[in-house]
């Protein structure tokens, strides 16, 4: 039985995701070439643009025999999916608890403190 496709991005299209954020479009060689280490071979990098083309990531473009590739999702709609389906999967479907774990587990720095502070602010506010 085939594999149900993920709404979100795996580790390997966030990699090639990213190259093309970063690239704002490419060809696949442009995008293997702006990936980071370790190399990830060209028939992978194209496969994989296929399945997010498939998923409504990424669209392409003929330049020639080329294709251009570029994103149709911004990074931070792709966090957002992501972040999602963690309180989702994990916190039932309670970002607070998401947010209360991640201050437990790691200490805010000061900036951050101050931000949460305005925001539960605001929120006290809106009572």
């Amino acid at each position: 039985m085939a594999r149900k496709k993920s709404p979100t991005l795996t580790e390997g299209e966030l990699r090639i995701m990213e190259a093309l954020w970063r690239l704002g479009r490419g060809s696949v060689a442009e995008v293997s070439e702006a990936m980071p280490p370790p190399p990830v071979a060209y028939n992978t990098v194209l496969t994989t643009l296929r399945i997010l083309e498939q998923k409504g990531h990424v669209a392409h473009e003929e330049a020639g025999r080329a294709y251009i590739y570029y994103p149709l999702i911004a990074r931070e709609a792709a966090a957002q999916s992501a972040v999602k389906q963690v309180v989702s999967k994990f916190f039932g479907n309670n970002a607070g608890a998401l947010a209360l774990r991640l201050i437990e587990n790691e200490r805010p720095t000061d900036d951050e403190l101050a931000r949460l502070r305005s925001l539960i602010e605001r929120y006290d506010e809106g009572k």
